[in-house]
């Protein structure tokens, strides 16, 4: 079939164009006693914020009980640049309490969610969200989701500037549908009016999800070649003299699926600051006209991107913008800041400390009252909190004495100074994964704990204990905790089975290769070891893990060539050089 002639839309492009803006029968369903969503609501849903999840611990004993699923619901907010007041944490720390699990998650895209929610209580909390300037509103479904930039509250030109457009292009491409107000909020159904009611998304919105990110020259915490669409500030002296656009980037993939990929975004070209809006807007038109609506598999950016090349993609953008698309600024690898730790803002009077938070799961568990000390630090100090892209978190707007204060606090209560936290255990993400999420092929948040404390274990009895090695799981190929630009990924294939990444790095700008094929977790350090032990051995001074992998790569594809005999894989190849 050519370009030319349009192939049938998906069932989701079908679902969305009857869904009447993102309405549905929602309302009808919130309405009933039913317990659950049906159809194509499932679809619209998560345009309001929302899936549509169930406790997959209990499916086989339910279902031997002749019950349904344990049906629940899972809920994340829009925090452009993951910024809010203490007056909106403490609101969500008690809905985590009055209607969900009792925890809240930090995603690795600076948002919070909630699990475990009932149907039942959907609306209220909501409602109570909004109440505080909150919203769900895009932070799921075929729209620009959470938009990411660096949430240090450094008192600077440059981190002021790019939370400010963070939150600029949240909004201008936010859905406009009444939908959400009608149904969560009681707001009135008004008249059919002549103007459109998505003058920007139209009927079925984009083809999928388009993630945005803001980095700077300086810090790449938001990991900005992970994304559809990423921005680089270029600075100078402390203030943003334009950015670089980055388009194509996405973490997910298939497995068995070859024509489907993780891709790392290309530089687009150089745009003036204050066009930055305008060109992301630019980037989600094109977008919305001419991805994939077909093949949900291929309708990302980054397929687009495969299919035209850049030359294409940026004749497109000059066609539709009159912002010039210059040659773009110059990147060395761009360092990585995680925020851990005490700082100062840089206005003579406040600090900030970056807390780390395992898994990003806020929650008391005996012996670790998390959740309870940063609702009692929140209180005390009025901090503000924000969410980086890490997982962690942020307490900003304290007194030297407070943030020491509360330092103090949050180890007694279970959360490790940042001293004692190793260099793997620092750089570790999951997603969420079982029992919650339906894609998951294996466990993940709950797993991690156990390889980390392996692989830290391992790293240390090297002498590696705080080297900086970003390690990351998932239990499905999609990508949610980014493993593919790694130095070591875990992602699940089955229940029992995984395969192994190697050869990423913290600065995300470069992937990972496969490095061996289903390994169950009982394998995951066995099957390391060889590499870590070599990295302890021949390591040159500060090699990464992925810098020391790809270098021994390097020689073993020149042996390779020289000998002119074929190595079944990387991993002998390394065992081969060892010897």
């Amino acid at each position: 079939m050519s370009e030319n002639t349009p192939a049938p839309e998906s069932k989701v492009e079908a679902a969305k164009r009857a869904g009447r803006h993102l309405r549905g029968s929602i309302s009808q369903t919130l309405r009933s006693d039913a317990v659950h969503f049906g159809s194509d609501d499932l679809q619209l849903l998560k345009f309001h914020g929302t899936y549509q999840q169930d406790n997959r611990d209990l499916r086989k004993q339910r279902r031997a009980a002749g019950q349904d699923k344990a049906y629940q619901f899972m809920l994340r907010t829009v925090l452009p640049a993951g910024i809010l007041s203490a007056e909106q944490y403490l609101v969500l720390d008690d809905l985590a309490d009055r209607y969900a699990n009792g925890s809240l998650r930090i995603t690795t895209r600076q948002g919070f969610q909630f699990h475990g929610l009932l149907k039942g209580d959907l609306k209220s909390t909501i409602a109570n969200l909004n109440q505080r300037l909150l919203t769900t509103l895009g932070a799921c479904g075929d729209v620009q989701r959470n938009v990411m930039a660096c949430p240090a509250p450094f008192e600077d030109q440059a981190h002021r500037q790019v939370q400010r457009t963070a939150g600029k292009i949240s909004l201008a491409l936010r859905p406009r549908s009444r939908a959400y107000h009608e149904i969560w909020l009681d707001g009135e159904k008004t008249q059919i009016s002549a103007q459109p009611e998505e003058p920007f998304y139209g009927e079925t919105y984009l083809p999928r999800k388009l993630k945005t990110g803001i980095a700077l020259d300086f810090d790449n915490c938001v990991d900005i070649f992970a994304y559809d669409v990423g921005l680089v500030a270029i600075t100078q002296d402390g203030r943003v003299q334009g950015y670089n656009l980055l388009v194509g980037g996405g973490m997910g993939m298939t497995h068995n699926k070859p024509q489907t990929m993780a891709r790392l975004a290309d530089v687009a070209g150089f745009i003036q600051a204050q066009d930055a809006v305008e060109a992301v807007r630019t980037v989600a038109e094109i977008f919305r006209d001419h991805g994939n609506r077909a093949d949900r598999k291929q309708a990302r950016l980054k397929y687009l991107l495969e299919r035209w090349g850049m030359e294409r993609f940026r004749r497109e953008f000059q066609v539709r913008t009159s912002i010039p698309l210059e040659p773009p600024e110059p990147m060395a690898t761009l360092p990585v800041d995680d925020h851990l730790g005490l700082h100062p803002h840089g206005d003579g009077e406040n600090w900030f400390l970056g807390v780390h938070i395992p898994t990003g799961r806020i929650v008391d568990r005996p012996g670790r009252a998390a959740k309870t000390a940063l609702r009692t630090l929140v209180k005390r100090y009025g901090a503000g909190v924000r969410l980086t892209p890490q997982q962690n978190l942020l307490l900003t707007h304290l007194s030297r004495d407070a943030a020491l204060e509360a330092e103090d606090l949050l180890a007694r209560s279970g959360l490790a100074r940042l001293e004692e936290v190793s260099g793997v255990r620092r750089y570790a993400m999951a997603c969420p994964a079982l029992p919650t999420c339906g894609l998951a092929l294996g466990e993940s948040e709950r797993l991690l704990p156990k390889v980390v404390d392996e692989v830290e274990a391992e790293l240390r009895s090297l002498g590696l204990g705080q080297e900086p090695v970003s390690l990351r799981m998932t239990g499905c190929p999609n990508g949610c905790a980014r493993p593919y630009n790694a130095d070591i990924a875990f992602v699940a294939r089955s229940p029992k089975t995984y395969h192994v990444y190697v050869g990423g790095r913290l600065a995300g700008d470069r992937m990972a290769d496969l490095y061996a094929a289903d390994v169950s977790p009982g394998e995951f350090l066995e099957t390391l070891r060889p590499l870590l032990i070599l990295w302890a051995q021949e390591r040159q001074a500060d090699e990464g893990l992925g810098d020391f992998y790809q270098r021994l790569r390097g020689v073993a594809t020149h042996r390779r060539k020289l000998t002119g005999k074929e190595q079944p894989s990387v991993d002998e190849s390394l065992v081969e050089i060892a010897l």
